[in-house]
């Protein structure tokens, strides 16, 4: 078979496979100790345009970088060669393992600060006349069932005001002159 490349004529043979093709125009760049002396210098610069052109073309790089750094795991602590200066982990596994802990964390600093917001003193609920069941619990630090149970049992005066109940401060501060005495 001819193979007509710019200028030259070079013939191959194809009858096993296309392989030849590969050792004459891309593997002399890439890894020129591989093949024998006579064959890395034919047609060296027709292989490294080819190859660059095939390289633009599928990475949308001009050429990629060889540099290696030596760099540790963020997750693992693993030391490892990177190809790149932003890597930060070894393997996909770690990086994986990572995310999955940083999504972890990230929920459990939601229900804390949830948690801390919704405990947090209103002031003025100590203001206020006639507290709901939230405000009592905010008041004096209880749950719900806890007031709902006081309520039941007839140690909190309670009165209902349509569907929610409501609770007079009076009846919060006799509920502490009791437990005092």
């Amino acid at each position: 078979m001819l193979v007509f490349i710019g200028f030259k004529l070079i013939y191959l043979s194809f009858i096993c496979c296309p392989t030849p093709l590969f050792y004459l125009y891309l593997l002399p760049d890439c890894c020129p100790d591989l093949l024998p002396t006579n064959q890395a210098t034919l047609g060296r610069e027709h292989a490294t345009y080819s190859y660059k052109l095939q390289h633009v073309a599928t990475t949308g790089n001009k050429m990629s970088s060889n540099i290696r750094l030596q760099k540790t795991c963020q997750h693992c602590g693993n030391r490892f060669t990177a190809k790149t200066t932003v890597t930060q982990f070894c393997s996909d596994t770690c990086a994986k393992r990572a995310y999955k802990q940083r999504k972890r964390d990230e929920k459990i600093e939601v229900a804390i600060k949830e948690e801390t917001e919704k405990a947090m003193y209103n002031p003025a609920i100590s203001q206020k006349e006639f507290l709901t069941v939230d405000e009592a619990c905010q008041l004096i630090n209880a749950s719900r069932w806890t007031i709902y149970r006081l309520i039941d049992k007839g140690e909190l005066k309670a009165g209902k005001l349509g569907r929610s109940t409501r609770i007079p401060r009076t009846a919060i501060n006799e509920l502490f002159k009791l437990t005092e005495a």
